[in-house]
């Protein structure tokens, strides 16, 4: 041994006696089969008022009602367009807006005035879209609005000081940064900044665990409207849902294939443009990414199959054509995070009416069976029809997580409530009111949960 490294040795073995008395203690190692990150500073690239997490629906009305009203609004979106399902997810289909008005509303105007609502050939607005012109739809309303968009980004955790949450941290191709901000919005869908930020949370059917399937949704080419006629329904159409479902079903068997959602369904977007929901994928778990995956490549695969074998049959098929399947499947259920109430099946039952009341539902009880070998299309959950029923403000805001509201689907409500609330046209009402709570509690130092509903009616 050289003499330097006798000393070296020497001096660090002449302080172990001494190490428990001076309090130096060994980093306990990482768990079996884990790794420790080493800790590092990162940097805070932003500092709002309030910050949207998720760029879908919810989130685009959040933000849009919170700029509006003059707070610094920042919105995070992992994909590369706003719009989440409705884009992303390839669901061209607006689902009950038509008793929304607010920032709905101005939506479908928006949409109309671009020319991307479908229309029945009597001249009737139906409730179909095409998805690229939402997507500039809304960038353009975020954009003249002041929202700083930060696209293809995802929220990866949330920093608190107490109960209180100050900065999200997310990834992206920057690397991890922090965003700081007065107030918080969750529109992930699945509730993912608030579960990181430590709220309680539901999931699933009571008893079971078994959530409603996924979806993967495509558009298709290569038929005509007027040729395909039994296959669809719109507004003019008089024939009920049942039977354009069942003919398409039909029809797919005949080439092969029977689909894994037994009322597979067309929706015209355009005469040459269809969207086509015909996958169901059960056991799946929206949060969990190994799911989501074999989730997706299996939907994928069932969907070229009934495509080509439809075409396959000739005749009106015979030019059928894929055109697109999504990004982003479409996830029925996630997360329920816990708020400061929360909506129940009796209150659909009941058709409740709240005081805080900032959305009035019509949609009914949706429930997609949770078991295949029951039954592949729709679980019959209650006995009784839902009424029309308001969801209160009450149920956006965090019960566990101050500075924090949700809007969308992963609002608090029970398995049943939330088969009827978690649609779109819902999901924008409850982030324009997330929006204009925030952005009142920013501007004049409160958290949400300290703004009485009064100040928002008037605001």
């Amino acid at each position: 041994m050289k003499r330097r490294d006798f000393i070296r040795f020497g001096s660090v073995a002449a302080l172990a006696p001494w190490a428990k008395s001076l309090n130096v203690q060994a980093e306990p190692l990482p768990a079996p089969g884990a790794i420790r990150e080493p800790a590092r500073d990162l940097p805070v690239v932003g500092n709002a008022d309030v910050v949207v997490c998720g760029g879908g629906p919810a989130g685009v009305a959040a933000a849009l009602a919170a700029a509006r009203k003059g707070a610094k609004t920042v919105l995070l979106e992992q994909h590369g367009c706003l719009g989440g399902i409705w884009t992303a997810g390839l669901l061209a289909y607006l689902l009950d807006v038509q008793n929304k008005s607010g920032i709905m509303a101005e939506i479908v105007k928006r949409m109309d005035s671009a020319g991307g609502r479908t229309y029945a050939p009597g001249g009737k607005p139906t409730e179909t879209y095409d998805v690229e012109v939402m997507k500039l739809v809304l960038e353009n309303l975020c954009q003249e609005a002041g929202v700083t968009l930060q696209l293809h980004t995802r929220v990866a955790a949330a920093v608190k000081t107490g109960s209180r949450l100050t900065h999200v941290i997310t990834e992206s191709k920057s690397g991890r940064e922090a965003i700081a901000g007065k107030v918080f919005v969750d529109a992930t869908g699945d509730g993912d900044l608030g579960a990181l930020a430590g709220c309680g949370f539901d999931y699933g059917e009571p008893g079971t665990g078994s959530a409603q399937p996924m979806s993967l949704i495509a558009l298709i080419t290569g038929i005509r409207a007027g040729d395909v006629r039994a296959f669809y329904r719109d507004a003019e159409n008089s024939q009920g849902w049942a039977a354009p479902k069942d003919a398409l079903r039909q029809a797919m068997e005949a080439g092969g294939h029977s689909p894994s959602y037994a009322m597979p369904s067309l929706f015209r977007v355009r005469d040459d443009l269809f969207m086509l929901m015909a996958n169901h994928e059960y056991g799946a778990c929206g949060f969990n990414v190994r799911d989501v995956t074999q989730a997706t490549l299996r939907a994928r695969r069932e969907l070229h199959a009934l495509v080509d074998g439809l075409r396959g049959t000739g005749g009106v098929w015979r030019n059928m054509r894929l055109v697109s399947t999504a990004e982003q499947i479409g996830v029925r259920e996630g997360r329920r995070l816990h708020g400061l109430y929360t909506v129940t099946a009796e209150d659909l039952r009941q058709g409740a009416r709240f005081e805080d009341a900032v959305c009035h539902a019509t949609f009914g009880v949706d429930v997609h069976a949770l078991n295949p070998d029951k039954n592949k299309a729709i679980d019959k959950k209650v006995a009784w029809r839902a009424k029309p029923y308001d969801i209160p403000l009450r149920t956006l805001i965090a019960r566990d997580v101050s500075g924090l509201m949700f809007a969308g689907r992963c609002i608090s409500g029970d398995f049943i409530a939330h088969s009827s609330y978690r649609v779109t046209g819902n999901s924008v009402a409850l982030g324009e009111a997330a929006g204009r709570v925030c952005a009142l509690g920013a501007l004049s130092g409160r958290v949400p949960a300290e703004v009485p509903f009064k100040e928002l009616v008037l605001y």
